[in-house]
């Protein structure tokens, strides 16, 4: 009997330090680039293997995923302070508190010193960044930012009050029924107003034009904004709006600003934030410019916690977050989403990250395993590494890495030994984020809210009883007549104004653009006058499909005009 040759043995146990050669040799590059981490063979860290994305290559977008405590907060920490330091603005979210440490040198001890030895670290020295500390108006301590319902659109709104596919739909007709009667809706208190005022009596009319919504769809819906207003929505959304630009700043000396949103008071309510977040993502897609591929990033979106995003998302948001990812790419932005398992993602979205860092897995479970096989299957072939075995084995600040070469090609599998953050890795001094705060340049433009005519005073402007006309007297005599004097009737209960900032030297909010492309076009008309059945059914889909307008985007958002 033949006996069979001996298989061939793997690469990485024949010639380990060989083995972290090749693979570091497919992460070369001469462009600028984000360094990860040095290569790791049969438990053996080479400190020349580096392990590198492209800066060019970051708008490819990426995943961080791994269970908890794995590091996957301070490889997003480690990213953020290299893109700052190459000249790329970051936005990520600040979810446990820990990532104020930022701004502040690191402190180096005899862990940090053998991570820096094991990485090719040598010049590794406690670095603090320039950030930015921003939170959901009235959720935390940084500048308070906003967003008007309006910009916000029905698509993104139904995410947060946990809306079915129905009532998103009914809700994006009751946008469009606004936008046709130019009633700005800026506030929750707007929305309130419309929704109050079309399951009223007086709005029966208006209802019944709406294609048929019934008056208990809607009255879930105001039930849902009324909670939300409760959970802190009545002080978020308003104005002054947050303006995109502001996300784009860098330092006289050519660093990134890392912007911090603060969302650790939003714990109870992370629709908001989550949705939030992926507004600001399709504001920076309608106000940037297309400009192809770019030699570095306009701005990089690191996006903690991202499953909160797609828990419980409808079809049209899945769709909306898919197209939005797909094409911010040409905006020159790049996101990279940061969760414990890439099934947490979607899979259309999933395979838009050319780049992924995946710490440790967990296999306890028969789901813990499913997903682990399904992990493996998503990786680039490779004889170094058993990656069943490889990603249950990582230690704490280690992944198994794989991103897009300089010429579009996904790199070798690599066990990578990540970097030590140079900054702090904690939270910052608290007194020091308050006087950051208090220092902002944005605090005199977004500190102080503006709360001008909208929706709410239009329509009680609107419903308030009119005086009567004088009553004739009889024809003219020598005599003077008594005067009549119509009755005094109180004005409408309206809120408290607030000044206009342009009083005070700050620039005026932008204004709503909600019907300057319609100008010459005349008063809107009803939209009883086309109704009948088919039209209904038309109606019920362009509300969820397009927010009920066609002047907004994917998500439902206001567009901008160029």
């Amino acid at each position: 009997m033949s006996v069979p040759p001996p298989a061939d043995p793997p690469a990485a146990a024949a010639d380990p330090a060989g083995t972290a050669t090749r693979i570091a040799a497919g992460y070369a590059t001469d462009q600028p680039a984000v360094l990860l981490g040095t290569v790791v063979v049969d438990g053996v860290v080479d400190p020349s293997a580096q392990v590198q994305v492209p800066l060019s290559m970051l708008t490819r977008h990426g995943l961080v995923a791994g269970a908890t405590g794995t590091g996957k907060t301070k490889t997003l920490q480690l990213l953020a302070e290299q893109l700052s330091a190459a000249g790329v603005p970051v936005l990520m979210p600040d979810v446990k508190g820990d990532l104020t440490g930022l701004s502040a040198p690191g402190r180096p001890d005899a862990r940090t010193q053998a991570r820096a030895a094991d990485t090719g670290d040598r010049d590794w020295t406690p670095t603090g960044v320039p950030v930015e500390y921003l939170s959901l108006a009235g959720q935390g301590t940084g500048v308070p930012v906003r967003a008007t319902l309006d910009s916000f659109g029905p698509i993104l709104l139904s995410k947060v009050l946990d809306l079915n596919e129905t009532q998103e739909s009914t809700l994006g007709l009751i946008f469009h029924w606004a936008d046709s009667r130019n009633l700005p809706l800026l506030d929750v208190q707007d929305l309130r107003a419309v929704i109050t005022h079309l399951t009223s009596d007086e709005g029966k009319a208006d209802l019944q034009d709406l294609g048929g919504v019934s008056r208990s769809t809607a009255g879930v819906i105001l039930r849902a904004v009324t909670n939300l207003a409760a959970q802190g929505g009545d002080t978020f959304f308003g104005e002054p709006q947050l303006d995109v630009a502001d996300l784009l700043r860098t330092t006289p000396d050519g660093r990134g600003i890392v912007t911090l949103l603060e969302v650790a008071e939003l714990r109870t309510n992370p629709a908001l934030f989550s949705t939030f977040l992926m507004w600001l993502l399709a504001e920076l897609f309608e106000a940037l410019p297309e400009v192809g591929d770019v030699e570095r990033p306009k701005l990089v979106f690191l996006f903690d916690e991202a499953h909160l995003l797609f828990a419980d998302a409808s079809k049209a948001f899945r769709q909306a977050v898919e197209q939005t990812v797909k094409l911010i790419r040409s905006k020159g932005v790049g996101v990279f989403f940061s969760s414990q398992l890439p099934t947490d993602i979607p899979g259309p979205v999933l395979s838009q990250l050319g780049a992924r860092v995946q710490h440790a897995l967990r296999a306890f479970t028969p789901d813990d395993q499913k997903a682990l096989a399904a992990t493996v299957r998503t990786y680039p072939t490779t004889r170094d590494y058993d990656l069943s075995t490889a990603l249950t084995g990582l230690g704490i600040g280690e992944a198994v890495v794989t991103v897009l070469s300089e010429r579009g090609a996904p790199t070798p599998v690599a066990w990578t030994r990540v970097r030590a953050p140079r900054s702090l890795m904690g939270p910052a001094d608290p007194a020091g984020v308050t006087a950051a705060v208090a220092a902002s340049p944005l605090q005199s433009r977004y500190g102080t809210a503006v709360d001008r005519e909208s929706a709410y005073e239009m329509l009680a402007a609107r419903l308030a009883p009119q005086a009567p006309p004088p009553v004739a007297g009889p024809a003219p005599t020598d005599e003077l007549p008594p005067v009549i004097l119509p009755p005094i009737t109180p004005p409408p209960a309206r809120r408290p104004s607030r000044p206009d900032p342009r009083d005070s030297g700050g620039e005026r909010p932008p204004s709503r653009t909600r019907h300057a492309d319609r100008e010459d076009a005349g008063p809107a008309s009803g939209l009883g006058d086309l109704l009948n059945p088919a039209v209904g059914s038309f109606l019920r889909s362009l509300g969820s499909a397009m927010g009920g307008s066609l002047g907004r985007s994917v998500f439902g958002t206001r567009r901008r005009r160029r």
